[in-house]
């Protein structure tokens, strides 16, 4: 029995294991897998492909970890998953490695929770200290900012963006992208206002939070383009960097059209 490991686990010639891993009753670790230092497995976890595991992530039961995408399209290409360190990933979740149609890799970042049975498609890119609640589904080729936290039960459709600090509250159906500190609720989602929240438990000042607010109503105000308004916004915050932060996003573009409130989708 090597040390740390339980007996009745299987650890399969090939995987590296960094100093300090523990591994509980009835995993399986394949080959391929890197597991960084201090890392734990509780029991029952399945660590599979070419997944790295940063240093202590811990890892509880019945989570499947780097098994192939659940994508049609897959072939068995040689694609791979990278989870950050300092990651809480609680029982039944599952994430999936990347595809040939987006890149071969997913990657989630450091010190991020996910907590039971929430799951991450393939090709996704999470960032840093993002949580997703119990039953959170991320779709494949989606993209979460940083400190980004979904609600229970949220549902974000493939190629989705997530901006930084943003807020998807429980149960609600992402099809559009999320603006940075926006908080998008429902099903279908609408943007319903910043995530106000979450940006005083940041440490955001009121002078901050204030200046969010303004350029909040002026993007989504129903006068001109959107553009026109993003332009706007920008020559009166010129020095703003939480807000060049929205406006980069939304400049930026994805697959996804931008997540609007509720009036101004209906005045579209």
């Amino acid at each position: 029995m090597r040390e740390g490991i339980h007996p009745s686990s299987i650890v399969e010639d090939g995987a590296r294991l960094g100093d300090g891993v523990r591994i509980g009753p009835f995993c399986h670790v394949g080959p391929d897998v890197v597991l960084g230092d201090g890392c734990e497995l509780i029991s029952h976890v399945v660590v599979a492909g070419r997944t790295t595991v940063g240093a202590r992530t811990k890892i509880y039961p019945f989570a499947s970890i780097g098994h192939p995408p659940q994508d049609l399209k897959f072939r068995g290409e040689p694609s791979t998953l990278v989870v950050g360190s300092d990651c809480l990933i609680r029982e039944g979740v599952t994430m999936n490695p990347g595809t040939a149609g987006g890149g071969l890799e997913t990657v989630v970042g450091d010190g991020c929770a996910f907590l039971a049975n929430s799951h991450v498609g393939h090709d996704c890119r999470v960032g840093n200290n993002v949580i997703f609640s119990n039953n959170v589904m991320l779709a494949g080729h989606c993209t979460v900012g940083n400190y980004a936290i979904l609600g229970g039960g949220a549902a974000v459709i493939q190629f989705a963006r997530v901006g930084d600090h943003a807020f998807v509250g429980g149960l609600s159906g992402l099809e559009n992208d999320c603006i940075p500190y926006g908080m998008a609720l429902g099903n279908r989602a609408y943007l319903s206002g910043l995530n106000i929240i979450g940006l005083q438990r940041r440490g955001f000042s009121r002078e901050d939070i204030h200046a969010l607010r303004r350029a909040y109503r002026l993007l989504f105000a129903q006068e001109g383009t959107l553009m026109e308004r993003v332009e706007d916004v920008a020559a009166e915050f010129d020095t703003h960097p939480a807000i060049h932060e929205i406006l980069a996003f939304i400049r930026e573009g994805g697959k996804r059209s931008i997540c609007t409130p509720r009036a101004v989708a209906a005045a579209a």
